[in-house]
């Protein structure tokens, strides 16, 4: 019984490790596509429309 329980939790852990390098590998992967193309044409940043005010602002970079 305590190796079903451990081995459910090794395959548990293991998809949430996977499903977590998947998530920081579009992310880095989105982030190198947007700093190329801001290179290609010579863009200091990328300005988003803020919905309340109507301004736009430079986007940041969402590290958390």
């Amino acid at each position: 019984m305590a190796q079903i329980i451990l081995f459910i939790l090794l395959i548990g852990g293991g998809w949430m490790f996977y499903k977590r390098f998947i998530k920081d590998a579009e992310k880095l992967t989105a982030r190198s596509r947007r700093e190329e193309k801001q290179r290609q044409t010579g863009a200091i940043g990328t300005l988003e429309k803020d919905p309340a005010t109507g301004e736009y602002r430079l986007k940041k970079d969402e590290d958390s």
